[in-house]
């Protein structure tokens, strides 16, 4: 359970700082690239979602808001990429 808890952290702790880190850079395709990575998190976060209903550390109402909250994330990323100026 201990790794499991800290793979889900890592990810969760890495959305964000890939959003921050990448809208430090200077040059939009950096950005991109860095909430494509943020994307990347929130899918590793949906897997470890599966795998801790599997273990049953959560339940499948748990599961499924937080999977709720995934797919409002990678909405909200997603509609981000597309205003950026390519």
């Amino acid at each position: 359970m201990f790794g499991l808890t800290n793979q889900i952290r890592r990810a969760v702790v890495s959305i964000p700082s890939n959003i921050s880190e990448g809208q430090a850079r200077h040059h939009t395709k950096e950005f991109i690239q860095f909430l494509y990575q943020s994307l990347g998190s929130l899918a590793e976060l949906d897997t470890q979602t599966i795998i801790a209903v599997e273990l049953n550390y959560i339940n499948q109402q748990q599961k499924i808001e937080i999977e709720n909250r995934i797919i409002q994330l990678q909405k909200m990323i997603h509609g981000l990429i597309r205003k950026l100026p390519t």
